[in-house]
């Protein structure tokens, strides 16, 4: 072999790059495409009120997904919640 390497036997299996699903849709992609879809259009003086027990995961997993969702699209988001619902609005 050139330069002395000797060829090792592969441990995994190869796929063609052109297979390779590229993005990111995690978990919480449905309940994050919804809320920015349905903040679409909202008054300034409106906000969504998302029952918490609707929701796929706590609180803290789905406005982590929503704050990475609305920077990516270049979205000003806010959110607040009590102990039965998550608030969401355009800020």
């Amino acid at each position: 072999m050139p330069g002395g390497k000797r060829k090792v036997g592969r441990t995994f299996k190869v796929a063609e790059r052109s297979t390779v699903p590229t993005g990111r849709k995690g978990k919480h992609n449905r309940i994050v495409t919804q809320i920015l879809s349905d903040l679409e259009g909202l008054g300034s003086e409106q906000c969504l009120r998302i029952p918490l027990s609707e929701l796929s995961d706590s609180k803290v997993n789905i406005r982590s997904a929503l704050n990475r969702a609305s920077r990516k699209a270049h979205l000003s988001v806010s959110t607040a919640a009590d102990e039965e619902f998550l608030y969401v609005w355009n800020s």
